[in-house]
């Protein structure tokens, strides 16, 4: 009663729980303390913020393509923590593309992990219809966003980003880290030249094989194609799946299935098969 006549707002109603009570968004437990709201238990109020706007925007969705898929978000102590992002200079080393309407931008968000993840990144414009398009790149966990720069600025957009989550890691000392965008595309080419050699390679051991004169072929010979293209698939799968394989062990770490675990299955057990058939 105090409060009321006082005006202030009470706050979130919160109880002690045991070690078993999850946070609905993140997953994590709730080690002193949880926030309830619509029946729903969180850890913080972080998480329960994000719900809250998943909810006022019709993007509950999110909960039911992953269990807890959500990051928890962190608290933002300072309210100018983004106010770099108004500098001008700064703006302009960040961006991609920019017109009298519209920007497009490119970050990269750590956080990234799961097909909820991308589900909800690319329906940012549910948020707030100043985005225009938004789309991910999973593998480099990179957000490409295109928003009219009238009605939201880029600090705004970092800003919602954090919120939900996904706060996005800039490099100020070189800003878009154009060295460091340029090491990893040529590491994806080597992984994709290294994959293609390969591929070739065993397709020439196994052409006899393919064309049914396997039975002209010694036993001895038989045997040596076999091992060759087991020793050609070796680098293949160690350095160019091994993302792929990284991905979805961290995955499976935090009791998650991405896009990279189905894939990883897949590739594991076609290497498996293969060396049945093989040996």
């Amino acid at each position: 009663m105090p409060l009321k006549d006082s005006g202030l707002v009470e706050a979130p109603e919160k109880s002690p729980v045991t070690t078993d009570v999850a946070c609905y968004h993140c997953g994590l437990p709730c080690a002193d303390e949880t926030v309830h709201l619509d029946e729903k238990a969180f850890c913080c109020n972080g998480c329960k913020m994000v719900y809250e706007i998943l909810n006022e925007n019709d993007l509950c969705q999110y909960y039911d393509l992953n269990e807890n898929p959500g990051a928890r978000p962190k608290a933002v102590e300072m309210p100018e923590r983004f106010a770099y992002l108004d500098d001008e200079a700064i703006q302009q080393k960040l961006t991609d593309f920019r017109d009298d309407r519209l920007t497009k931008v490119t970050f990269y968000i750590p956080a990234i992990r799961c097909s909820s993840c991308l589900w909800l990144l690319e329906n940012l414009y549910k948020i707030n219809p100043a985005f225009s398009q938004s789309k991910v790149d999973f593998l480099r966990k990179e957000l490409s966003v295109t928003f009219r720069h009238r009605e939201i600025s880029l600090r705004q957009t970092v800003e919602l980003l954090a919120s939900l989550g996904y706060e996005p890691l800039i490099n100020l000392d070189g800003v878009g880290n154009q060295q460091s965008q340029q090491r990893t595309n040529r590491s994806l080419y080597i992984k994709i030249g290294v994959a293609g050699f390969c591929f070739g390679n065993i397709m020439l051991l196994s052409f006899p094989e393919y064309l049914a004169i396997g039975d002209t072929i010694t036993p001895g010979f038989r045997r040596f194609f076999g091992v060759m293209n087991i020793l050609l698939s070796l680098p293949v799968l160690f350095y160019s799946a091994i993302d792929y394989l990284k991905s979805a062990y961290a995955s499976l770490r935090h009791r998650a299935i991405n896009i990279d675990v189905p894939l990883s299955l897949g590739i594991l057990a076609m290497f498996g098969r293969s060396l049945i058939e093989i040996l």
